[in-house]
Parts: structure tokens; C-alpha cells; sequence
């Protein structure tokens, strides 16, 4: 009979192999993930300076190589699901959402990104944030209109992420993000009902000054 050493030579080959090839379809994919990210990340910057063709450009190579990522791990969902790639595709959807809202455009879909559904819940989730950033922005430029349609926007999203009632372990963490969202929506509602009110009194004073001159 052989010895338990030889019998373990086989066995551990092969599987050296698989974890050879798995770590191989890793390296390949993580930095592939990392530059999609970054060009994500300048996207939104893009989106906010109001350069949409920039962002548009920088969203598209972010997709490209979200698409390469996903090619290279096809045969390994276990890397796949590891976690660098949801953050990559959130930072994505994130950025494609906040362009969509700003520019006056269509949401895209989650099949139309390429982008697995938790992935795309928290990117809309995190665009949240993004536009509050715009509407305050806008609001410092008294463009009130505006602003109340980013609200509404952003009103929209949390409606819709706060029926997502599934566990995290399905959501990739939703719960956490869609009550950062309900902060966020509440503080903006705030702020923005505070300058149109003091707009209003500013409006009234000058007519009544007017009045009085």
C-alpha cells in the first residue's frame, strides 16, 4: 500500500494547479478592477466641473476594463464574488447614475452596464451622495428649480432602495447604505428649504424697501 505522502502528491498537484490558475485569473483582474475605479472616480469629478464628454470618456474605458475583468474570472466566481470587483462595478454605477441625473439623462440599466445587481443598488445608493454635492453647488448659484428636481431625484432613488428588503448577505450591505442615503436626503431637504425661505424673505425685504424709498 502506498504511503499517505504518495498518495498526496497527485492530489496536491492538481490542486496546485487550480490555485495556480485561480491566482493567475486574480492578478490578471485586480488591476483591471483598480484603474476601472480610478477612472470611475475621475468620472464623477468630470461630471461635477460639468465636462460630460470627459466623463462620458472616462466611463466608457471603466467599463472596458470592467468587461476584461469580468472575462478573466468567468471560470472562478469564487474570486469574482471576492469583493474588488463590487467595488469596482459600484464605483461605476455610481458614476454612470451621477451623469444620468446631472446631465438630464437616462438611468442606465444594471444589464446595460454589465454590472451584478448589488453592485448596482449601492452605486445608485452611493450617487446620492454625489448629488448632494451638485445640488448644494447649484443652490450657491441660486439656481432653486434645479435643485428641487436633483431632490426629487434623489428622493426617487431612496424610495426605491428602501423597498429592497433582502438580506445583506444578497444586497452586498444595502441596509447600511440605504440609511446613509436617508441622512443625506433628509439633510439636503433641510438645507435647501432653509435657502428658499431666505430667498423669499430677501425677495420680501427688497420690495418692501422698495416701497418705502
Amino acid at each position: 500500500m502506498e504511503s499517505v505522502g504518495d498518495q498526496l502528491e497527485p492530489i496536491m498537484e492538481g490542486v496546485r494547479a487550480v490555485f495556480a490558475d485561480k491566482h493567475g485569473a486574480r492578478e490578471r483582474a485586480l488591476p483591471l478592477c483598480r484603474e476601472a475605479l480610478r477612472h470611475s472616480a475621475n468620472a464623477i469629478r468630470a461630471v461635477h466641473r460639468q465636462e460630460f464628454a470627459e466623463a462620458e470618456g472616462l466611463i466608457d474605458r471603466a467599463g472596458g476594463l470592467l468587461a476584461e475583468a469580468r472575462a478573466s474570472l468567468r471560470d472562478h466566481p469564487d474570486t469574482y464574488y471576492a469583493g474588488f470587483v463590487h467595488d469596482a462595478q459600484k464605483e461605476y454605477a455610481e458614476a454612470c447614475a451621477t451623469l444620468a441625473v446631472i446631465a438630464g439623462r437616462p438611468l442606465p440599466t444594471p444589464q446595460g452596464l454589465g454590472v451584478e445587481l448589488p453592485a448596482y443598488l449601492n452605486g445608485l445608493g452611493e450617487a446620492v451622495g454625489e448629488l448632494r454635492r451638485h445640488l448644494l453647488d447649484r443652490l450657491r448659484a441660486g439656481d432653486v428649480e434645479h435643485c428641487e428636481g436633483v431632490l426629487a431625484a434623489m428622493d426617487d432613488i431612496y424610495s426605491v432602495l428602501v423597498t429592497m428588503d433582502y438580506p445583506d448577505a444578497m444586497t452586498g450591505g444595502l441596509r447600511r447604505t440605504t440609511d446613509a442615503v436617508r441622512g443625506i436626503l433628509e439633510r439636503t431637504r433641510g438645507d435647501l428649504t432653509v435657502s428658499v425661505r431666505q430667498r423669499e424673505l430677501e425677495r420680501k425685504l427688497a420690495e418692501f424697501g422698495k416701497r418705502l424709498g
